[in-house]
């Protein structure tokens, strides 16, 4: 089945000039949404409607195609629809390219997972609807004025207030996700036609950006989500954490004193962090590759063990894990350079700091924010405290 995935991003935004493409958390705001329809695996394919030549660069950059849009379909008038239907066309004139399934997404809602996406294709197929969107539940009362210049109830009678688990389930359209067969939206130049199902979206993922205050409660809902998903992608228990000495702790940069001693640079944030583990009485093992007087010093200012000298780092990894009946699955490691390779490889959540070597990045499950020496340590340890408190 050929799904198509169409996300409309015009240039001449007014409220917010250059909207679609204004930076949160780093990234334009079209890259979130390419990222997530990429990875959607029922998507086959992504492309950008668009009449500006930033926003196509944007698109190609985050793995889009890009479809050229008219500029008679291209004002503040001009729908959505308009865009879908035209993006369709282009396709198969210029290709012979008619696909099942198009999915319409909108880029003014980062917080959108592919998740979402999948859920709101997956309900179309499972229902056999010709037509599907994201909704989140709404619990709200809805007034309006009416002729008579009173405030009248819309979704209730005024003069009775049922407990919300009394009242019917409703629904809010999120405006993020929308999914039809394409043969029914050709014919009915319309999102929604024939049997409509619904897919629900989680409230804390539903936000639209439509005024400039909304790219900043974004950017605050948006750094949330980051840190729950990072928690999520952490064991389940977490029994145990492994920590690479040089470049975790420091910043891989050295000292050198006329007689020969060595210093480093540390964070003394990371101590409070790995104290906070120590009395949950999470086992922690630092594991150096190299022996240096400093390492030792600064594992007993901590009060961590610590094995220096290691040649093979995952025969000791694991064989102290054997010695404590803990299981690598549910194992946390955090290194930075090519000899933690196997040590990330062979636990449940390999982790890198921000400035890791290129060559294991790739072999990470999460790439902290922080750099080596600048926080990196408090950064897991806060993340694991956050895990363990909430179980």
């Amino acid at each position: 089945m050929k799904i198509l995935c169409v996300i409309p991003a015009r240039g001449g935004s007014k409220g917010i000039p250059h909207k679609n493409i204004r930076h949160i958390m780093g990234k334009p705001l079209l890259a979130y949404s390419i990222e997530q329809a990429c990875s959607t695996p029922a998507i086959s394919r992504v492309v950008v409607s668009t009449d500006d030549t930033h926003i196509a660069q944007v698109a190609r950059q985050y793995g889009a195609e890009v479809v050229w849009r008219p500029t008679e379909i291209s004002g503040d008038t001009a729908s959505s629809e308009s865009a879908l239907l035209h993006a369709l066309d282009y396709l198969e004139r210029t290709e012979g390219y008619v696909p099942d399934i198009l999915v319409f997404l909108q880029c003014t809602s980062p917080l959108t997972l592919a998740t979402d996406i999948e859920g709101t294709i997956q309900v179309l197929l499972h229902q056999s609807a010709d037509s599907a969107l994201a909704v989140t539940p709404f619990h709200y009362f809805l007034w309006k004025i009416d002729s008579h210049c009173e405030a009248v109830g819309i979704n209730h009678d005024k003069r009775i207030r049922p407990l919300r688990q009394e009242r019917e389930p409703q629904f809010l359209e999120t405006g993020a996700v929308y999914v039809m067969r394409t043969s029914g939206f050709k014919q009915a130049k319309h999102r929604f036609f024939g049997t409509t199902a619904m897919y629900v979206m989680p409230s804390e993922r539903c936000f639209e950006i439509d005024e400039p205050v909304d790219l900043r409660v974004a950017e605050v809902l948006m750094h949330e989500q980051e840190k729950t998903t990072t928690r999520q992608s952490l064991p389940d228990p977490v029994s145990a954490l492994i920590l690479d000495f040089d470049g975790v702790f420091t910043d891989n940069r050295v000292i050198v004193f006329q007689d020969g001693h060595e210093a480093v640079i540390a964070d003394r944030g990371d101590g409070w962090g790995l104290a906070q583990l120590n009395k949950h009485g999470l086992p922690i093992l630092v594991l150096s590759a190299e022996i240096n007087p400093v390492v030792q010093a600064r594992c007993d200012k901590l009060g961590l063990p610590c094995l220096q000298g290691v040649q093979n780092k995952r025969h000791a990894l694991l064989e102290w894990l054997q010695d404590r009946s803990i299981n690598p699955s549910q194992t946390v490691y955090v290194g930075n350079d090519l000899n933690d390779l196997d040590c990330l490889q062979s636990v449940g959540c390999g982790i890198v700091v921000a400035n890791a070597h290129p060559d294991v990045l790739s072999a990470a499950r999460l790439i902290l924010n922080s750099p080596g020496g600048h926080g990196a340590v408090r950064e897991i340890a806060d993340l694991i405290l956050q895990k363990l408190e909430k179980r």
